[in-house]
């Protein structure tokens, strides 16, 4: 998955000792050596909607006729693929649609690692996305894996930058400014939070920024983490589509319901484990998608859960009527499997939990049936 998050310098810690868990996961991730240039891909390590059944490519390619519909039938039908993994979601789509939409399909599969050996040569690979698309652009997973960092409250209430050795020791760094620090009082206060100047000096209520809290609600957490680089990510992702939808997908949060430790978390062999930067794990967290869609503010824009658009979609999870068993016992067998399949993708507690943001383009809502 790729690292399109770039905003800046990260100025906390070295290279050589303790940095910004932003540093730290670049480098584990996205670096000569990271997890995500290993040959196994996110597959070998953690199951995606995308890996659970091929039931969510055949979604998102319904989902992509309904684009293709709205935009009027296109010459050139635009599918892009952010944080493609090995192209299993770009493969899958084109597998799935009708045979005349998938030869006006222009295919992009967009990530850092290499393009794998056998996929389908109708997938152009690249490391960031084309400019001036029309049609889809879907980003499943991808806003978790953007670098971030993370921050933490200190005894005196003042924000600080986590920083992480290579180990995954942690210390705190230098207070939250700039940026930074109005995006935390803006979407994701802390509990007993004063505002920072750019020289670390307590800001008074007058100074702070417009629209930023000065103090956390009652309740707020005490860590979190910043997501300014996925707004920009996203926003810029976005901009490159000059007609169409852009849909990010992943596990999410929204203001009012923000975990009080955060999120960042590690995963290795299929399972999770302490994120340790050194390039042996994923390092993820979830995203605040009601911030993304804020950075990138369109007409339409939606926040739905995946079991919502998918039901959309045409995936419930129903079992297949009984009496389709002693009519067609292998197709019986054949849509219980599938059912089961869906129900999983739609779990309220798993994978239907995901966060779905829907942000048209110079198009109508394509999921006006979805609730």
């Amino acid at each position: 998955m790729g690292d399109n998050g770039r905003v800046g310098p990260v100025t906390a810690g070295t290279e050589d000792g303790p940095r910004g868990w932003r540093a730290a996961t670049r480098a584990a991730l996205y670096g000569p050596d990271g997890f995500y240039r290993g040959p196994e891909g996110p597959a070998g390590h953690f199951r995606t909607s995308v890996h659970a059944s091929p039931l969510f490519a055949e979604a998102v390619a319904r989902l992509l006729c309904r684009v293709d519909e709205a935009l009027g039938r296109p010459a050139v039908l635009d599918f892009v693929d952010m944080a493609a993994g090995r192209g299993e979601l770009a493969a899958g789509v084109l597998a799935a649609l009708p045979a005349d939409v998938a030869a006006r399909t222009r295919a992009c599969a967009v990530e850092l690692a290499g393009r794998p050996g056998g996929l389908d040569r109708r997938i152009e690979w690249r490391a960031e996305p084309p400019e001036r698309t029309t049609g889809l652009l879907f980003a499943n997973e991808w806003l978790d894996n953007v670098p971030l960092e993370v921050a933490e409250v200190d005894p005196e209430g003042v924000p600080r930058l986590v920083l992480v050795g290579d180990d995954g020791t942690e210390r705190l760094g230098p207070p939250v400014t700039g940026p930074e620090a109005e995006w935390l009082a803006r979407w994701w206060p802390l509990a007993g939070e004063r505002l920072v100047t750019d020289d670390g000096e307590a800001m008074t209520e007058g100074e702070a920024t417009p629209g930023a809290a000065p103090e956390a609600a009652s309740g707020a957490g005490l860590r979190a983490e910043i997501g300014l680089p996925r707004d920009l990510a996203w926003a810029s992702a976005v901009g490159t589509l000059a007609r169409g939808l852009a849909v990010a997908v992943d596990y999410a949060h929204t203001a009012g319901a923000r975990p009080p430790f955060g999120t960042l978390t590690g995963f290795r062999e299929g399972r999770g484990t302490t994120p340790v930067p050194d390039g042996s794990c994923d390092i993820t967290a979830h995203v605040a998608l009601d911030a993304c869609a804020a950075a990138c503010p369109l007409p339409g824009t939606r926040l739905l859960p995946q079991r919502a658009a998918l039901r959309a979609l045409g995936l419930t999870g129903s079992r297949p009527p009984l009496a389709l068993a002693s009519t067609d016992p292998a197709g019986y067998v054949r849509a219980l499997a599938a059912a089961s399949e869906a129900a999983e993708l739609v779990a309220p507690g798993g994978l239907g939990a995901f966060g779905w943001l829907l942000q048209p383009v110079g198009i109508p809502d394509v999921l006006a049936d979805a609730a």
